[in-house]
């Protein structure tokens, strides 16, 4: 996989999966909804900021143990690809038909509180991280030092992330009313399983 190749691949990955409603989008929509828009932005940089801090957890200690072992590449490919495979698949057969916008937690007393807020919504959620783990390394080109390109996604995906929080926080009413409609949320999830699977069968064949 060449650079443009690899930046591409994860720029439709990365994109949708920043599309489809989870516990991010809860949590800007009803912060801009109910505390209205600067706490909104304070709790979307929270976020960010937590995403960065999985990016670089998985870009250091993987970066290390895939330039070091061959074993290790292959226990990594095998248990991402499964995980991507099942992630895929559940989404597939068993997509939402609700998206739960209310349930945000209670208010912080200051905007600092908000940034923390964000940030343990993202760096306190396991599956954030194991997904990053199974993520990140498909999408690092051959001959490409591991550990700074993986950051670097990270950093694209909070970008994609910031972008997506500034279209909720403007347009925070309609948003959540078409998130809540049964057929865009099972169509979302749909879709993104089957990006999922393919990635996850990707992964699988690739060689080192």
């Amino acid at each position: 996989m060449t650079i443009v190749q690899a930046l591409l691949a994860f720029g439709v990955a990365a994109g949708l999966l920043t599309l489809t409603p989870g516990l991010d989008t809860a949590l800007v929509l009803r912060t801009a909804a109910v505390e209205g828009p600067k706490k909104a932005w304070l709790a979307a940089f929270g976020i960010c900021l937590g995403t960065l801090g999985w990016g670089a957890a998985v870009a250091l200690g993987l970066g290390a143990v895939l330039a070091a072992s061959n074993l290790a590449f292959q226990v990594l490919k095998w248990a991402g690809a499964a995980y991507l495979v099942w992630l895929g698949l559940n989404l597939i057969l068993k997509p939402r038909s609700k998206f739960e916008i209310a349930g945000a937690g209670s208010a912080p007393r200051s905007g600092l509180g908000w940034l923390w807020k964000g940030a343990l919504n993202n760096l306190l959620n396991p599956k954030a991280g194991v997904f990053y783990v199974s993520f990140l390394p498909q999408f690092v080109p051959a001959g490409v030092p591991a550990a700074p390109w993986m950051f670097m996604l990270a950093m694209l995906h909070d970008v994609m992330g910031l972008m997506w929080f500034a279209v909720l926080i403007g347009a925070t009413r309609p948003i959540a009313g078409v998130l809540q409609r049964a057929a865009v949320v099972r169509w979302l999830d749909r879709l993104t399983g089957g990006v999922f699977l393919a990635f996850g069968v990707r992964l699988a064949l690739a060689r080192r």
